[in-house]
């Protein structure tokens, strides 16, 4: 009597996920005998791709786990030692833990919630430190408050990086940025004032929408079915009324992903097909584990 052991493996995609061979993708890749993938378009922020023959509980579920348990790093935990703006110190708090980071989360470790110091493996240190002063180069006759002062809008690219440990060793300033640095945190006034320190840590998004890595979502396609031949001028008619390449489709779901973290778009989806078959393989080892008796093969 021997046990069956089932095995779920993910799909490998016939492209190399490279950013240097984003621009020419495979058209389609193969991921099981009834089903098919074909990539409409990629490049580091955006990914359309086409689930063919897929059932659409599998698609949902890697919609569901690329939008809750894709790691990002995101802003936690914020100390306000003088702010005189006129936004509120929990809302100065809140803006900064949505500000999306360049910093790659696979080099880091999810943070202990009972941990008490910043380690390098674990948290990121930004610094803000800005004050609104008068520019003096502005002409007398500029009413332009943006031009008048120094500092009056307080952006994402404000926030200084502060190494912690080894890191200077192992990453460049460049990529532990804020993602878009014209990200507006604050206004000011002459004499205001913002000087906090922030850290960054690991997460997902079941925790917090601030850790999700972009945003995913899928349409369904249909399949087009002709009762009677068309012929001649109503067949022209009838292509007009469909974009190109819609009456020959087959059952397909449209999957977009959109990337807003450090990960790109198809870096996310790769996170998402490991987390799934992680959990096909967890749920396959209990299901073993709690039979009262062995499969036969």
């Amino acid at each position: 009597m021997e046990v069956r052991r089932l095995k779920v493996e993910e799909f490998q995609l016939v492209h190399e996920m490279d950013a240097k061979n984003v621009k020419e993708p495979e058209s389609s890749v193969s991921a099981s005998p009834s089903g098919r993938i074909e990539i409409i378009s990629m490049d580091p922020l955006e990914m359309e791709l086409d689930f063919i023959g897929y059932d659409i509980a599998i698609i949902n579920a890697y919609r569901r786990i690329t939008l809750a348990e894709v790691a990002t790093m995101a802003i936690e935990k914020v100390y306000m030692y003088n702010n005189t703006s006129i936004v509120q110190d929990e809302v100065l708090a809140h803006r900064l833990g949505l500000v999306p980071l360049k910093v790659d989360p696979r080099f880091f470790e999810f943070r202990n919630k009972d941990e008490t110091e910043w380690g390098a493996q674990d948290s990121v240190k930004y610094e803000l430190n800005v004050r609104c002063t008068k520019n003096q180069e502005a002409s007398t006759n500029e009413t332009n408050p943006d031009v008048l002062y120094v500092h009056r809008k307080v952006l994402s690219s404000s926030l200084k990086w502060i190494p912690l440990g080894n890191q200077p060793d192992i990453f460049q300033e460049a990529s532990m940025q804020p993602l878009h640095q014209d990200v507006l945190l604050a206004k000011m006034n002459n004499g205001h004032e913002i000087n906090l320190e922030a850290y960054a840590v690991k997460g997902i998004g079941s925790d917090h929408a601030k850790f999700q890595p972009g945003m995913c979502w899928y349409r369904m396609l249909p399949e087009i079915e002709l009762t009677r031949e068309v012929e001649g001028k109503q067949a022209d008619l009838l292509q007009t009324c469909f974009s190109p390449g819609v009456i020959d489709i087959v059952t397909t779901a449209n999957v977009y992903i959109e990337s807003h973290s450090a990960l790109k778009s198809y870096e996310i989806l790769e996170e998402a097909v490991k987390i799934m078959s992680t959990k096909c393989d967890m749920l396959l080892g209990e299901i073993e584990k709690h039979l009262e008796t062995p499969m036969e093969t």
